[in-house]
């Protein structure tokens, strides 16, 4: 079992799309049941919230369905309940290498350091944008997921060992 947690600000736009995607591939590629994935905030702001309404409706048009996650904030047990905790961008991995509590086991990174092809290691966040950054954080949690999904086969984490496609 690979335990994973995706983290950004307020935990509605960006984290849960790439908790969706990465559990919708994971899935889709037989490999479900090996996974747990979560998502949280670095701040309180939308505790006990859905995604955010275009979030929802921009997954949902890739067959990520959203609508079941709440928001929550980061907890010290996060550290050792995951086996990786993936930052959005640097802002939030700073935020969180503040906050790692001692004993800590899990590994602390960026989601985008195993997506292939990809200078700016960051997803932007598309709260005070249009459709399009909607958009594009989702192109940006497919390349994410798929290639930590690789990784981590690769690495053994899985029965299966093919590339997901």
């Amino acid at each position: 079992m690979v335990k994973v947690l995706f983290v950004c600000t307020g935990n509605i736009c960006r984290s849960p799309t790439a908790e969706g995607m990465f559990r919708h591939l994971a899935e889709s590629a037989g490999l479900g049941p090996h996974v747990i994935a979560d998502s949280a905030g670095t701040h309180s702001y939308h505790v006990g919230e859905p995604p955010d309404p275009r979030t929802r409706q921009a997954a949902l048009a890739r067959g990520v369905d959203l609508s079941a996650l709440r928001a929550r904030k980061v907890v010290a047990a996060d550290f050792t309940r995951f086996d990786h905790i993936l930052a959005m961008d640097h802002g939030h991995l700073a935020q969180l290498s503040r906050i790692v509590p001692a004993g800590a086991t899990a590994s602390l990174r960026l989601f985008l350091d195993d997506a292939p092809g990809f200078e700016d290691r960051e997803v932007p966040d598309p709260y005070y944008g249009g459709p399009d950054g909607f958009e594009e954080v989702l192109d940006l949690c497919e390349a994410g997921s798929r290639g930590l999904l690789d990784r981590l086969m690769r690495e053994s984490k899985f029965p299966i060992r093919e590339r997901i496609g």
